[in-house]
């Protein structure tokens, strides 16, 4: 008797049967992954008893000996992350579609290595006498780290029966009895498909119309350009400039143009920087776990001064439900310039960490957003780094922060990773598995 074997509930145990069928499949990957259908060899072993009476509800046992895909080279599963479900379809003298469910256990399954799936069980209520033969269907792969995704195997070619379970008229006694007429009742489906979706991206719409740049500190109305005179200006309001990114992904090289701008607001001899990403919005695919995905980016500086300025955005507070808009914060800092003169600032590289991954984007040319009028200060920029970034957003109450001035609305552009896809611009990069062979 195979361990895990079906066995018949409220009568004595049946001899099991237990038989291998192998099929071809295609599997689809999560929607937000963009990557095409996986192919491959399912073998699978049903076990069932082989003899069975009208009226009993029999357990049956599905096991993968192979699965049609391995894990590929993008992220090592954690233990018990990954739960199958699956149909199997039963026929002959009775039809139906059984719900079979494993539990969400698994040992550690590496990269590029075969996954590992565990047995799913289901019920089968007899009702007519006759053969029912058990044929496996399709089935799907759910894996609950970094995020919850679902990959969705069907057979592309017709799959032989697996098991055949022979059901007597059991005359209603404990004994059973031959001959007689058919009990059973017309016949009534078990289980429902366990197709579930994932979400998909939204559409990119217009967005509103970029703010008016501000070119210069010195609108002030000081030569000097220290924004100190009597009424002088405090807010600088940059451009919105499309900065081409050369980004580094756990999965190789992506390009996307984004449009960022950059506003100051003068404090002392300092400035007060944000940074936003504007236009870009995306409804979230899939659940994502607060404190996954935190922004930064180095400002570059030009003209006058030298060097960089670091910003940052604060890590999402809260979970993002599947559906929900999934934004990027604004990205703040304090710029201690370092020298005299007109000092000019460009969106830098821009680094997401998000479910320990990190991408780094870098531009491809530089694109002034806002020119200042500096005077240098002790421990400033130039030639360095200017003082950190702030977790928290200039304006706002934390969280996920609304982006673009306030004539703007709820600009929102993003990023969302791991089992993931980052938003830059208009550009999906997907970290979710790809083709395996």
């Amino acid at each position: 008797m195979l361990g895990g074997a079906g066995i018949l509930l409220g009568v004595a145990a049946a001899p099991a049967q237990a038989a291998e069928v192998s099929y071809r499949t295609e599997c689809i990957p999560p929607s937000i992954s963009g990557l095409p259908p996986v192919e491959g060899t399912t073998k699978v072993q049903i076990t069932a008893p082989a003899e069975a009476e009208v009226g009993d509800e029999v357990t049956i046992t599905w096991k993968f000996v192979q699965a049609a895909s391995k894990n590929p080279d993008i992220l090592d599963l954690e233990k018990d992350t990954v739960k199958p479900t699956g149909t199997l379809k039963a026929a002959g003298a009775q039809t139906a579609d059984i719900a079979m469910e494993g539990p969400r256990s698994n040992p550690p399954i590496p990269k590029n290595s075969d996954m590992k799936l565990s047995d799913m069980t289901g019920k089968l209520k007899l009702t007519t006498a006759g053969e029912v033969t058990l044929t496996p269907d399709a089935y799907d792969i759910n894996v609950s780290k970094p995020i919850s995704t679902d990959t969705k195997c069907s057979p592309k070619e017709t799959v032989p029966s697996a098991a055949t379970i022979k059901v007597t008229d059991g005359g209603g006694g404990s004994g059973g009895t031959t001959g007689g007429l058919p009990t059973g009742l017309p016949t009534l489906p078990t289980g429902v498909p366990t197709d579930l979706p994932t979400g998909l991206p939204t559409g990119l719409p217009t967005g509103s119309s970029p703010a008016s740049p501000t070119a210069s500190a010195s609108d002030t109305g000081g030569g000097s350009g220290t924004g100190g005179g009597s009424g002088g200006q405090t807010d600088f309001t940059g451009k919105e400039v499309q900065v081409p990114y050369a980004c580094k992904t756990p999965i190789g090289d992506k390009n996307a143009t984004s449009p960022v701008q950059i506003d100051a607001k003068k404090n002392g001899g300092s400035f007060d920087l944000t940074v936003q990403f504007k236009k870009s919005v995306m409804n979230s695919p899939a659940d994502i776990p607060k404190d996954s995905v935190k922004p930064s980016m180095e400002v570059v500086l030009g003209g006058a001064d030298k060097g960089t300025v670091h910003v940052e955005g604060p890590a999402n507070a809260k979970d993002i439900k599947s559906g929900d808009p999934i934004e990027i914060p604004n990205l703040t800092g304090t710029y201690k310039p370092g020298a005299s003169g007109q000092s000019t600032l460009s969106p830098g590289v821009l680094t997401i960490k998000a479910l320990g991954t990190t991408t780094t984007c870098t531009p491809t040319k530089t694109e002034v957003s806002l020119t200042l009028d500096t005077s240098q200060q002790p421990g400033g920029a130039s030639g360095g780094s200017s003082t950190g970034g702030s977790a928290s957003s200039s304006g706002t109450s934390g969280g996920l922060a609304q982006t673009g001035a306030e004539d703007h609305g709820a600009l929102k552009a993003l990023g969302l990773v791991a089992g993931t896809a980052i938003l830059l611009g208009g550009a999906v990069f997907t970290f979710l598995p790809r083709r395996v062979r």
